[in-house]
């Protein structure tokens, strides 16, 4: 993956939760992305510093969070602390965060890490921390497709 510097931007995407954070990292010229990292997060109050640490090591172009909504698309639980942690990610790193519409993200996530378990891809037992930064990615790829598919359209 492309650090600053290398041949294209860097975004970093949340998968926020009140105990854990997901980060994946991505580029949007080559639209790949992967896990990075589970921050730890206390009450749903983030780890600035270990934030920080992640944003400064990877200086990304912009930042993309997962907002989740209940089925029927009305706004859930945290919903509300989703798009109160992007706001703060923006103020505090002065950068542009996309919201992403995270229905289903950490489901697919699971899925997809326990048939790579089954496939011996992962030879130990998954944790949550797995989960979260793979439902980041998931996040990611999510939103790159829908970036490449407006630039297509």
């Amino acid at each position: 993956m492309p650090r600053s510097g290398d041949a294209g931007p860097t975004v970093l995407a949340f998968d926020y939760g009140l105990r854990r954070i997901g980060v994946a990292v991505g580029n949007p010229l080559t639209g790949t992305a992967e896990p990075l990292a589970t921050l730890q997060a206390r009450d749903g109050n983030p780890d600035w510093t270990a934030l920080a640490s992640c944003v400064r090591e990877w200086q990304p172009g912009m930042l993309v969070v997962g907002v989740p909504y209940n089925m029927d698309g009305s706004a859930g639980e945290l919903t509300g602390r989703s798009l109160e942690f992007a706001a703060e990610l923006g103020r505090r790193f002065g950068l542009a965060v996309a919201p992403v519409d995270e229905r289903l993200s950490s489901r697919e996530a699971g899925e997809a890490l326990r048939l790579r378990r089954r496939s011996g891809a992962i030879a130990r037992r998954l944790r949550r921390e797995d989960v979260d930064k793979e439902a980041a990615c998931v996040l990611l790829r999510q939103w790159l497709e829908g970036r490449m598919g407006a630039a297509a359209g």
